[in-house]
């Protein structure tokens, strides 16, 4: 009987064509798991599911060529998990994908040079994407390589400092179809190579000249172009005033413009913008020149203006009135930073900006619940509110956040004076689905609890030293948002392993900080383990209760795990070696383990292949045989040496008086 039901299920897997596996395969979630427990299922499952595959984000370029076999038809490699994706490698791949590739992201794997990147740019003659940024030994002969990507639309090269403007040519020439290029950080590259970007590649929409070196000379070229859309000058210290009078003459298309940190451009500048970008939407001003009337006035014909960020900006009460007066549209206003802000200067804005749906005021430490009351009666439509530290804002104000701002998703109170009746209120926002408490002293279990059983949406919490919380605060988050991706309790002193078992339901949770919890044990490290199968990043500092014990379940079970901080735990050899079994692992932070030996440290080392970054001990560089340095080295891992000695922490309530002094 057994066998005939098993000879029937097989028939019905036989009946399903490629296409309807290949919908079943749509209907999959993004976890890599979903996908190779589908695959496991039957012979044909797995041919199938390999031939459905598009996008690969591989760990080490060792397995690459095994991967690609099984996986012939990707069109988007993802290699910024490999640190070291070297010639042959790409040679590999351009002869494994040369019909199928589209794009490849390189950005974190430096050891390529101009001979691989030519073996596919030549072969693979349907790129559109490539990503180099980082790729900081790479000179011109590397970017002329590119330049055989005919078809070539999007291109970053964010910190390729040893490319120069002849490199940049080279791409202009050959790459004619590019529609976005980020040359940010390009060192090398002045106005003779942006301005040969702007005259041949006429399709340009997208181009980021963060940081290079130009001055006037380029943007008459660049603002010709019929195309661009969205132009980022960030910290380029070369342009001012004179620079944006082009804008006069050009660039109706321009919707998006950020000139952050360009210290020479004035109210006498910004007021180019007003004849010459007609259909301007962003605008970014941060840590520019003060917000004055004159500033603001520069804006006043922009009608179309929807996003305002003037972060780290003196700002005047005028300035901010007159931004109300004259912004008609403002869908976002940033105000990160700035000093100079007040309640009225606020509330001039938005009572003026109904529609407002993103407003940040972190760090606007002069506010008071007036600006609230304002905020919250005027934009009830805001779907993020970020406003850290605002230290004057009594906690009845965030009783009318509550109230009033039912479209929130995202809200940071972070350092505020909110308490159990302010998250009463806000529990109301039932489509938050990132909420930042940290450093809230005034609440307790009681307010978190009606966050659980009212915000079910929430993928995102920090808690991080609000000390009030305990395990029943942290069980009713657990049992009312089962979606939580990511949860911060660092420095909760009474958080026990019951808070860990009851996250343990959450099996989406892919971040967990819980450093300075000292009454949590290995026990409790294995339940996150078992249940939390998609967790990626692990911060256990201070956590002195846990140890070996708790590395064997975290080493079985959580298979994705790629970044790791050990720090002051009771965790020895035997627990980092076991470790090495997470193929994933790249950042190990294991500073002051007390049971560490050199022989040890360097046996884990080396057993874990796929290290890009360790954070160590100082005292062990010389205690490490220099053998096995270079050859992590060479293998891509970066070693970071600390002299940090040994520090006992501070309470937080202590914590925080320290940090007010040093803000005052």
């Amino acid at each position: 009987m057994k066998k005939q039901k098993c000879f029937q299920m097989m028939n019905v897997f036989d009946l399903l064509s490629e296409e309807i596996v290949f919908e079943i395969l749509d209907c999959l979630s993004t976890n890599p798991v979903d996908r190779k427990s589908f695959s496991l299922v039957c012979k044909s499952f797995y041919i199938m599911e390999s031939k459905h595959r598009k996008k690969l984000r591989p760990l080490r370029q060792e397995h690459l060529q095994a991967i690609l076999t099984r996986y012939p038809n990707i069109s988007h490699l993802d290699l910024s998990l490999c640190p070291r994706v070297t010639d042959n490698s790409l040679k590999a791949i351009s002869r494994a994908c040369d019909l199928t590739l589209r794009s490849v992201d390189l950005s974190r794997s430096g050891a390529f040079s101009g001979s691989g990147l030519l073996s596919l740019t030549v072969n693979c003659k349907n790129l559109v994407e490539i990503d180099i940024s980082n790729a900081v030994n790479l000179k011109d002969a590397g970017a002329a390589a590119l330049a055989e990507a005919k078809n070539l639309e999007k291109l970053w090269m964010g910190r390729c400092k040893m490319v120069t403007d002849i490199g940049v040519g080279c791409i202009a020439v050959g790459c004619k179809k590019l529609r976005l290029i980020s040359l940010k950080w390009c060192l090398g590259v002045g106005d003779l190579g942006v301005g040969l970007i702007a005259v041949k590649c006429k399709e340009i929409r997208s181009l980021d000249l963060s940081y290079l070196p130009i001055t006037n000379k380029c943007l008459p070229s660049i603002l010709k172009l019929q195309h661009l859309e969205d132009l980022i000058l960030e910290g380029c210290f070369g342009i001012d005033d004179c620079s944006l009078a082009a804008l006069k003459h050009g660039c109706k298309s321009l919707k998006a413009l950020d000139i952050s940190s360009c210290q020479h451009i004035s109210h006498l500048g910004l007021s180019s913008l007003t004849s010459g970008t007609g259909g301007l939407q962003q605008l970014t001003l941060a840590y520019g020149s003060p917000v004055t009337l004159a500033f603001a006035d520069g804006l006043k014909k922009i009608s179309t203006l929807q996003s305002i960020k003037l972060d780290g900006c003196a700002v005047t009460k005028a300035g901010l009135k007159a931004i109300g007066d004259w912004c008609v549209s403002l869908k976002e206003l940033s105000l990160s930073k700035c000093s100079g802000v007040t309640d009225e200067g606020l509330s001039s804005v938005v009572t003026k900006h109904r529609d407002l749906m993103r407003l940040d005021i972190t760090c606007c430490r002069k506010i008071t619940d007036v600006s609230i009351a304002h905020i919250t009666s005027s934009c009830t439509r805001l779907t993020s509110l970020r406003m850290e530290s605002c230290s004057l804002v009594p906690r009845e104000a965030f009783v009318l956040i509550g109230q009033r701002c039912h479209f929130l998703e995202e809200l940071d109170l972070t350092d505020n004076e909110i308490d159990d009746e302010g998250l009463k209120s806000i529990s109301r926002c039932s489509k938050l689905s990132v909420l930042k408490l940290g450093i809230c002293l005034n609440i307790t279990n009681e307010g978190l609890a009606n966050i659980g059983m009212c915000c079910s949406k929430l993928i995102e919490l920090d808690l991080y030293r609000s000390v009030g919380i305990t395990d029943s605060g942290i069980s009713a988050i657990s049992y009312g948002c089962p979606d939580l991706q990511m949860i911060n309790i660092a420095y909760l002193k009474d958080i026990t392993d019951s808070s860990l078992i009851s996250l343990s339901k959450c099996s989406s949770l892919n971040t967990f900080e819980s450093r300075g919890c000292h009454l949590i044990t290995s026990l409790g490290l294995a339940a996150i383990a078992v249940g939390c199968r998609q967790l990626t990043k692990l911060d256990i500092k201070w956590c002195h209760n846990i140890n070996d014990v708790g590395m064997l379940p975290l080493a079985h079970f959580s298979q994705n795990l790629r970044q790791i901080n050990l720090s002051y735990t009771s965790v020895t050899d035997v627990g980092l070696l076991s470790l090495a079994s997470i193929s994933c692992l790249q950042n190990m932070t294991i500073l002051h383990l007390t049971g560490l030996t050199p022989g040890g440290l360097a046996a884990a080392l080396l057993a874990c292949g796929g290290l890009t970054k360790v954070k160590l001990q100082a005292s062990f560089k010389s205690l490490l045989p220099q053998t096995l340095s270079e050859h992590l080295e060479a293998r891509g891992c970066v070693f970071q040496w600390r002299e940090k000695v040994f520090q006992a922490e501070l309470d937080p309530r202590c914590w925080k008086m320290q940090l007010e002094d040093i803000v005052a």
